[in-house]
């Protein structure tokens, strides 16, 4: 004969009038017994400098992208955590400074971090507009010679899409992306299509390397179709981010 189980079982072991009566009993428990202590989290205790200050780095959270470098003092990092846009605290004004106040730029606050030393920050936010004064994505825009450069790659995809953005208006001799523009939208469509198919077909009877080169194949090309139809990769990721905001609202 097999020995009874001595786990404690579920409400969905009992009877219903059973599992009723359980119910009933902790209830009343819940109702009459005082509550349990509850054990304190430390809280993290950031470093703020001498002046009362901590630098704060401001990146996409779309896209990754470094965005620009400010301070924030006590004051400027509680008004950030409680409205959900960024506020700096303004070293040469020696004020609080809310960022996009006064262009509609602002930044809207998806996370702040601290760093393993609790003396910076890194807060993920979603811009409004461009983040720089100078009208530029990215405050970080030139070299320590000052030469200009393109926005700050996030990863080597955004990289990627800068390439084939550049790609657009060299020569089709010389360079097979322009060779792509060149012959329009249809085209650049068909090779999306074709790299599916294969990509599909790689993914059910191919090993693995096919697999990520078919892959590699497609999402070039799509970077490609995207540019040509002037969508930049950052509108995706945001459809992306939308989709997955509905789905946890629904749970």
């Amino acid at each position: 004969m097999a020995k009874p189980n001595s786990q404690r079982r579920s409400f969905g072991a009992f009877p219903t009038s059973q599992a009723r009566v359980c119910a009933a009993i902790i209830a009343f428990k819940a109702a009459i017994l005082p509550p349990q202590p509850v054990a304190q989290r430390d809280v993290l205790q950031l470093k703020f400098d001498d002046l009362g200050l901590i630098p704060a780095i401001i990146q996409d959270a779309l896209s990754g992208r470094v965005l620009m470098l400010g301070w924030m003092n006590e004051e400027a990092l509680r008004r950030t955590l409680q409205s959900g846009e960024v506020w700096f605290w303004s070293r040469s004004r020696q004020a609080l400074w809310h960022k996009g106040e006064t262009s509609g730029n602002v930044l809207r606050v998806r996370e702040v971090r601290a760093d393993c030393d609790a003396d910076c920050l890194l807060v993920r936010a979603e811009p409004a507009g461009p983040t720089c004064h100078t009208g530029r994505e990215s405050c970080f825009w030139q070299d320590v010679d000052g030469n200009v450069l393109r926005p700050p790659a996030a990863g080597f995809l955004d990289e990627l899409a800068d390439i084939v953005r550049a790609r657009r208006v060299a020569s089709p001799d010389e360079s097979y992306t322009a060779r792509l523009f060149a012959q329009g939208r249809f085209k650049i469509a068909q090779k999306v299509g074709e790299e599916g198919l294969e990509a599909a077909l790689a993914g059910v009877a191919q090993d693995d390397d096919r697999l990520v080169e078919e892959s590699a194949d497609l999402l070039f090309h799509l970077l490609v179709l995207l540019e040509e139809r002037g969508v930049t990769l950052r509108d995706v990721l945001a459809r992306l981010a939308e989709r997955h905001a509905r789905a946890m609202q629904s749970r």
